[in-house]
């Protein structure tokens, strides 16, 4: 598969998990906090959304042999100083990154105000990612 592939299939998974988000933003928090299987469900699709973010991060700097990131978060900062995206989608993308590894390795008890604030009001970041990406490939 060529870098390119690879960023329209980093793009595409992006455009998948938003869309199944986007089911879950009609429930309130005590109901998905309240149902086993909706968190999960939850928790699973914003991990995947995040993580493919920084796989699409990190497609993007190989696709262009960019300098290659010590961290996770070094990727967007890295995207922001080439002038790929701005310095408040960094930023914003750098705190996904954080929500990300509180949910996939779960360091402490996952905080639900945080998890609904990403669900309902975050998600923008990540397909405002995805759309600069896709104009710029």
């Amino acid at each position: 598969m060529t870098n390119i592939s690879i960023v329209e299939n980093k793009i595409s998974s992006i455009k998948k998990y938003l869309k199944i988000l986007e089911n879950y933003k009609n429930y309130s928090q005590k109901e998905i906090i309240d149902d086993i299987n909706l968190r999960g469900a939850v928790e699973r699709y914003l991990y995947l959304a995040c993580q493919s973010a920084i796989d699409l991060a990190e497609s993007v700097i190989s696709y262009k042999d960019l300098r290659k990131p010590a961290t996770t978060k070094e990727a967007f900062s890295i995207l922001e100083e080439e002038k790929i995206i701005n310095k408040n989608l960094s930023e914003n993308l750098m705190n996904m990154v954080g929500f990300r590894n509180i949910v996939a390795h779960d360091y402490e008890k996952i905080n639900y105000d945080i998890l609904y604030d990403v669900l309902k009001n975050k998600l923008e970041d990540i397909e405002e990612f995805a759309k600069i990406i896709k104009s710029i490939k």
